[in-house]
């Protein structure tokens, strides 16, 4: 649209709810504030208003509860977008979401399906207290039956809530909340969703693939950048949804450089990257000329302010990843 102006990822997914529920009556959204005060936030700001309290539901301060009229109302027909307040507020809500959103097409032989999204604030460098800087994707990743949705730029934001919210079955989409308002860019509200289930090649490159998501995609591309400069020619992959994951780009850009750099925040420990590097050891064995490299979160909680920094991958650790990766020949 001409007169679309830049906007930040947190107002691109304002942009997507607003767009889904003035076009599909059977969207509603609902979570702790998320009506008057329009979310911790801001990601609801004005719905309220525009939309009345029967479509923007502020509930009680009950992750269980929210998690169970979820299920319930995706169960029967309707399309619900849940906020749990926080990442580490998911946890109360895991019985619902494992046992019966991620299990309500098979248990019922395709009778029934759970069309919902549960929008997740999440991830460090905020400054929060404990509870507030969760890295816990990995946790979700493992549960047969639900998407799990991580954007990195205000399109991709627009784009992919779009088609969590039409998607038949249960989304967990994971926003990245240390770049809510980091920098905007054009998003038209032309209610075109991008595909689920599939990587975005954000820069192409000939020597070494970098692979990442959510917040971390900032960074790895300033390493790539810095790389250039080396002469070391970097292609960045955003993987964007980890479950069902699109390995076959991954794949692809491996047999073109040879070697791989895995960067995430969440604990190194059974952390995603680690599928990713076992299915490089799998499928990719004959083109890696390096073993391949993890840059991540350390095997402990995410640490208060102080330490906050310290403990997320940075563009030196991931230059140094790279550079030890590219010595192989």
């Amino acid at each position: 649209m001409s007169d679309a102006k830049p906007i930040a990822l947190i107002e691109a997914i304002t942009q997507a709810l607003a767009y889904e529920l003035r076009n599909d009556d059977s969207v509603v959204v609902l979570g702790e504030d998320v009506g008057i005060n329009g979310g911790v936030f801001r990601a609801t700001a004005g719905l309220s208003a525009t939309f009345g309290t029967e479509r923007i539901l502020d509930t009680p301060l009950d992750e269980t509860t929210i998690a169970g009229l979820t299920v319930g109302m995706a169960s029967q027909g309707m399309r619900p977008v849940a906020e749990a307040q926080f990442d580490g507020f998911m946890y109360p809500m895991v019985d619902f979401i494992v046992c019966h959103a991620a299990r309500m097409r098979y248990r019922t032989r395709g009778r029934l399906s759970c069309p919902m999204v549960l929008r997740v604030p999440w991830g460090g460098g905020i400054r929060a207290p404990e509870h507030h800087s969760e890295a816990n994707e990995s946790i979700f990743t493992n549960v047969p039956g639900l998407r799990v949705v991580m954007p990195s730029s205000p399109a991709r934001a627009y784009g992919l809530l779009l088609a969590a919210i039409r998607d038949p079955d249960p989304v967990i989409y994971m926003e990245p909340k240390r770049i809510y308002r980091q920098y905007k860019e054009l998003v038209p509200d032309d209610g075109e969703a991008l595909p689920l289930d599939v990587c975005f090649v954000l820069r192409d490159g000939s020597d070494i693939t970098l692979v990442t998501w959510g917040a971390q995609v900032k960074e790895t591309l300033e390493a790539a950048e810095a790389l250039a400069k080396d002469g070391i020619s970097a292609e960045v992959i955003d993987v964007a949804t980890l479950t069902p994951l699109d390995f076959a780009t991954i794949a692809e850009s491996i047999a073109k450089t040879g070697r791989c750099v895995i960067v995430h925040e969440a604990a190194k420990t059974a952390g995603f990257g680690a599928e990713i590097a076992a299915r490089c050891a799998e499928e990719c064995m004959f083109d890696l000329v390096a073993p391949v490299e993890r840059v991540t979160g350390y095997d402990t909680h995410i640490p208060l302010f102080r330490l906050e920094m310290k403990y997320l991958p940075s563009v030196d650790k991931i230059v140094a990843a790279a550079k030890r990766a590219t010595a192989h020949s």
